[in-house]
C-alpha cells in the first residue's frame, strides 16, 4: 500500500494565468492528481511549481539567446531534465514535472533510503518469505533460497542488474516491504520529491506509483553523495556468485549501436511495460558535472533512451556557462531548514520558453542560483547519512566529488 500523502501535498486547481504568475520563490508545490499506471499522452495544464514557475510549464523550457547552442531536435521523451549537478542550476526541461511511472530508476531511492543501513560485509541467508511478491517478469540477478549473500553483493545486484529479488532481500531485512516502501516515502519528503508516490520499492508497475524527471534528479543527486553509491552505479561489471554480472545501463557499459558516454559514472536505467524506458544519467567533463534524466522517449528504438540521454548530455555541456538556467534543484528540507528557501534562487531569467506549442513566452527575471565555483556557494557535508547545512543561500553537492577519480579507476569495457 502507499504512504498517505501528507495535506500540503493535496491537489490544488489554478488557472494557466494564476500558475504562471507565482513567484520562483514560492516554497511550496503544486500537486496534480495522482495518475493511473498508465499515463495521459499529454502532461497535465498544472504540475508542480517546485524550483521555480518555468518548470511547472508544459513543453520545453529553455532560454535561448546569441552564444546558446539549440536543443537537439529529435529527444521525443514525454519527460527530461538537464542540471548542474554541483550548483543545482537546471539547464532545460521538457515536462520536468510530469508524474509519470519511474519503473527501476525508483530504486535510487531505495539505494539512497536504505544503503547506509547495514554494512557491506553482513551476510543475510536468504529465506523463502524474503523473495515473496517479487513481480512476473521481474529483472533479477538469480538470488537462491538457502543462499547466503553479503550486503555487497545484493547491491551489486540492485545496481548492475537491477534486480527485483535483491531488492525484496533487502527490503526484508530492512523490516519489509510496507515497512521499506514508508522509509522511502519518507525520504522522497525529506528529498523533497513531492512528486513521487512509492507502492513497490523495486519500481515494478503498481497503479498509483509515481515520480518525475524532477524527482529523480534530486533523488540522484543525494544518492551521489554517498562514497558507495557512487562506486556501485559506476561498476560496469562484478561477480555474482560463480557468474559475472554486467551493468545494464549502456552509457556505462555499452552496446552495439551506443557507445560508452565519455565521462559517464552512473546512475540508474529502468524499462517496464508502463513506464517505458527511463533513466537518469551523471556525467563529468572538463570539471562540470551534469544530471540528466529522460522519462519514456515515443520513439521506439533499440536504446532510445540512453541515445536521447547522450544528446541531451552533449547539449548541456555546450551550454553549461552559456544558457541561463530555468530553475533549481531545490534542498532537502533539513537543509532548507538549515538557511536555505527551496525556490529561492530559482531562475526564469528573461528569454524564450519554448511551450508545448512551440511558440515563445517571456518569463519574469531573477536572480539565478548560485555557484561554488565563484565563492558564494556552500558544501554539503555528509555525516551519518544526515544531510547537514553549513550556511549560505544555495544548495550544493560537495564540489570534491571525486567523480574524475572514480573514472579513472573504473575498469573500461
Amino acid at each position: 500500500m502507499p504512504a498517505p500523502k501528507p495535506a500540503g501535498r493535496r491537489s490544488l486547481l489554478v488557472t494557466s494565468a494564476a500558475l504562471l504568475s507565482l513567484s520562483v520563490t514560492a516554497p511550496t508545490a503544486l500537486a496534480a492528481p495522482t495518475p493511473s499506471t498508465s499515463p495521459s499522452a499529454t502532461p497535465p495544464a498544472q504540475m508542480s511549481t517546485l524550483g521555480g514557475a518555468r518548470l511547472g510549464m508544459p513543453g520545453t523550457q529553455v532560454n535561448l539567446a546569441p552564444g546558446v547552442p539549440v536543443l537537439p531536435k529529435d529527444v521525443t521523451a514525454r519527460s527530461w531534465i538537464v542540471s548542474d549537478a554541483e550548483s543545482g542550476e537546471v539547464l532545460a526541461a521538457h515536462n520536468a514535472h510530469w508524474r509519470l511511472p519511474p519503473a527501476s530508476t525508483l530504486k535510487m531511492l531505495f539505494a539512497d533510503t536504505v544503503l547506509p543501513r547495514f554494512p557491506k560485509g553482513t551476510r543475510h541467508k536468504v529465506a523463502a518469505s524474503d523473495l515473496k511478491g517479487v513481480g512476473v517478469g521481474s529483472s533479477v540477478v538469480g538470488i537462491k533460497e538457502g543462499s547466503s549473500y553479503s550486503v555487497h553483493d545484493l547491491w551489486l545486484g540492485v545496481f548492475l542488474r537491477s534486480g527485483n529479488d535483491a531488492v525484496h532481500v533487502l527490503a526484508a531485512m530492512n523490516g519489509g516491504i510496507e515497512q521499506t516502501v514508508q522509509d522511502m516515502q519518507d525520504h522522497a519528503e525529506e528529498l523533497q520529491a513531492l512528486d513521487t508516490t512509492v507502492v513497490s520499492p523495486d519500481g515494478y508497475d503498481a497503479p498509483g506509483q509515481v515520480s518525475s524527471a524532477y524527482d529523480l534528479t534530486l533523488i540522484a543527486r543525494s544518492g551521489l553523495q554517498k562514497k558507495d553509491f557512487r562506486d556501485y552505479c559506476s561498476t560496469v561489471s562484478a561477480k555474482f556468485g560463480s557468474t559475472e554480472i554486467r551493468n545494464t545501463n549502456r552509457l556505462l557499459s555499452g552496446d552495439s549501436d551506443v557507445p560508452v558516454y565519455r565521462g559517464i559514472a552512473g546512475v540508474k536505467n529502468g524499462n517496464t511495460t508502463h513506464a517505458g524506458a527511463t533513466f537518469t544519467g551523471v556525467a563529468e567533463r572538463n570539471g562540470k558535472v551534469l544530471l540528466v534524466t529522460v522519462m519514456n522517449p515515443e520513439k521506439r528504438e533499440h536504446n532510445e533512451v540512453y541515445k536521447e540521454t547522450a544528446k541531451l548530455f552533449d547539449w548541456g555541456f555546450q551550454a553549461a556557462g552559456k544558457v541561463n538556467p530555468v530553475g533549481e534543484l531545490v534542498p532537502p528540507k533539513s537543509a532548507a531548514a538549515g538557511g536555505a528557501q527551496p525556490g529561492a534562487s530559482a531562475s526564469a531569467s528573461a528569454g524564450q520558453a519554448v511551450g508545448a506549442g512551440g511558440s515563445g513566452a517571456k518569463p519574469a527575471a531573477s536572480a539565478s542560483a548560485g555557484s561554488g565555483s565563484s565563492g558564494a556557494g556552500i558544501a554539503l557535508a555528509v555525516a551519518g547519512g544526515l544531510l547537514v547545512l553549513l550556511g549560505g543561500a544555495a544548495f550544493l553537492v560537495n564540489r570534491r566529488w571525486p567523480l574524475p577519480d572514480l573514472m579513472r579507476r573504473r575498469t573500461r569495457p
